[in-house]
């Protein structure tokens, strides 16, 4: 085992020290090296790692301080003879593989891995054309803000709000802080019993289809429309009723009877239309009409360069059936699923009881934190600063779109973070997506948001809050050239 060899790389994300410190406790934890066998010593691992003998002995003395290693005079490191106490030996006879005699297609009631999702390269960052959509540029956010909110939520001050299990409450200075700074500027107003904190809209969105989504409940979704929500309601019911788009909205004419529709009113997913303000005094009249529940997810609200942000539903006059969804996600970033809900209480009772549930409540250290980036201004000043930059990409991406793109798209009339485009039917967006990355170009295909895939065929949305301004016209051109071919080929 003195002789046993491993690889490490230079990296800027993870120290030599770590590095060395994860392959030997994979090796111990797989019984590659046993307990009680000796491991090379400091200098002959620093020679065939060709790094320093101190780096080497730093992460020996390390693993020794965690249990992992003992250190035995004049004779080197050893693996602990006391590794796997308490481990179950996984080559005992006893041992059974269970997965191997049940058949689970059988057992599962649902089947959520088979639906349709957007799928997207892990390593994106890679690519020099990233054009996809809700990613951050984390060369805009402040970390020295949020590191110092951070450090205030670590003191001894404010302990209690992330060490205590809070069961199924939440952080009340986040409440408040979303109550003062987020809602009000959505013209919302709502007491703190009518707010429920979640892990993201997502979180929130699969909560209220549990407690109102019965197997037979009729549910409008918008054609073309987030893939999730679609997801989620089909897991929950077997009428989930596709509602066309118009450049005005969800076509309010076409509800029928459904007893409950999702729409995107302030910045429709994937089109990008805005909900005009008769069709969301329509939409309310026919949720009283017929006894439905509105869920307004009102993401990317702040991202509107045209004029003032329209008001949201939850708003206007007769919103008591309107079930707001909202989230952090967009302006601060995607990782940190911070989200929430606005309803009436009897309908935020149910959903923390749910909540409690699943996950209890979402994690006090968060939930602090973003509390303090909101009270301090750090959020408003953000959100400045990504209005200024992302209008400017918004500016830049359309006109590399006319000029390359010319027929394929129709200006956003809010803004947001993404392009919507429709090519000509010959157009195959799975091959163009293909071709594409094959070029360092990221592009995300339209057909995941139909209802009716094939339909999707000649569509892509293309997402700028990722990419560097100056690479949007360049990829843009070298996309058009890859689209040419494509479409010629289809012809």
């Amino acid at each position: 085992m003195r002789d046993s060899m491993f690889h490490i790389e230079r990296l800027e994300t993870v120290t030599l020290q770590n590095q060395i410190r994860e392959r030997l406790v994979e090796a111990m934890l797989t019984g590659q090296l046993p307990a009680g066998s000796p491991i090379p010593s400091t200098r002959a691992m620093a020679k065939r790692l060709n790094v320093s003998r101190n780096t080497v002995m730093i992460a020996y003395q390390a693993l020794a301080s965690d249990g992992y290693l003992e250190a035995r005079e004049r004779s080197g490191f050893y693996v602990s003879p006391e590794l796997r106490d308490g481990m179950v030996d996984t080559d005992n006879e006893g041992t059974t593989r269970q997965s191997d005699t049940i058949d689970w297609s059988a057992r599962l009631r649902r089947q959520p891995s088979v639906q349709t999702n957007i799928a997207k390269p892990r390593n994106w960052h890679d690519y020099p054309y990233p054009f996809i959509y809700g990613q951050a540029d984390d060369a805009l956010f402040p970390v020295a803000d949020w590191r110092d909110c951070m450090r205030q939520a670590m003191s001894r001050k404010w302990l209690d709000a992330w060490t205590d299990d809070q069961i199924a409450e939440d952080d009340p200075m986040l409440v408040e802080q979303l109550r003062q700074r987020v809602l009000t500027r959505r013209g919302i107003m709502a007491a703190k019993d009518e707010i429920l904190v979640t892990m993201g809209a997502q979180n929130a969105l699969y909560i209220l289809s549990s407690l109102l989504v019965k197997p037979d409940t009729p549910v409008a979704i918008e054609d073309p429309g987030y893939p999730d929500v679609r997801n989620i309601f089909r897991l929950m019911s077997s009428d989930v009723r596709p509602v066309p788009v118009d450049n005005d909205g969800a076509r309010v004419d076409r509800l029928g009877d459904a007893s409950m529709v999702y729409v995107t009113p302030s910045h429709q997913a994937p089109t990008n239309a805005t909900m005009s303000l008769q069709r969301r005094h329509d939409l309310l009249a026919w949720a009283g009409k017929h006894d439905a529940l509105v869920i307004e997810d009102d993401y990317e609200f702040e991202t509107n360069y045209l004029g003032s942000p329209t008001p949201a539903l939850k708003s206007l006059n007769g919103s008591e059936r309107v079930l707001y969804v909202g989230s952090l996600s967009k302006s601060l970033m995607p990782g940190l699923r911070m989200g929430f809900m606005v309803g009436p209480r009897d309908l935020i009772a149910e959903a923390r009881a749910l909540r409690r549930l699943m996950l209890r409540h979402p994690p006090g250290n968060n939930q602090r934190v973003v509390a303090l980036f909101l009270a301090l201004g750090h959020h408003d000043a953000l959100v400045a600063r990504l209005h200024r930059t992302y209008s400017s990409r918004w500016k830049t991406m359309g006109k590399a779109l006319e000029q390359h793109f010319p027929g394929w798209y129709s200006a956003p009339t809010f803004g947001g973070t993404s392009f919507w485009l429709e090519g000509p039917e010959t157009l195959d967006t799975r091959r163009l997506t293909t071709e594409a990355l094959e070029d360092g170009i990221v592009i995300e295909p339209g057909e995941v948001y139909f209802a009716e895939p094939e339909r999707g065929h000649h569509h892509i949305r293309l997402g700028f809050s990722s990419i560097p301004e100056e690479r949007i016209e360049p990829g843009i051109e070298r996309l058009a050239a890859i689209a040419k071919k494509v479409i010629a080929a289809g012809a």
